[in-house]
């Protein structure tokens, strides 16, 4: 039997808005880390650079999720 993960995590409780909620506030860190390394050295510039970036790829991901939650959910 194969294991629909979109459904275990649907069945958990979680919803399409809180995916959504998960894709804008990696948005937002990332700008946070962005801003912040705005007064930074070279070095640790680079290091909170990569940081934001990180983060910041998890938006795609939070909001691809919402999406098949809400097919879930209908």
């Amino acid at each position: 039997m194969i294991m629909n993960p979109v459904k275990f995590i649907s069945d958990l409780g979680v919803q399409s808005k809180h995916a959504y909620w998960g894709g804008f506030a990696s948005i937002v860190i990332a700008l946070v880390a962005w801003a912040a390394s705005q007064g930074k050295d070279s070095s640790d510039k680079a290091q909170s650079d990569r940081w934001g970036i990180f983060i910041g790829h998890w938006a795609p991901t939070f909001f691809a999720l919402g999406l098949a939650l809400k097919q879930e959910e209908k």
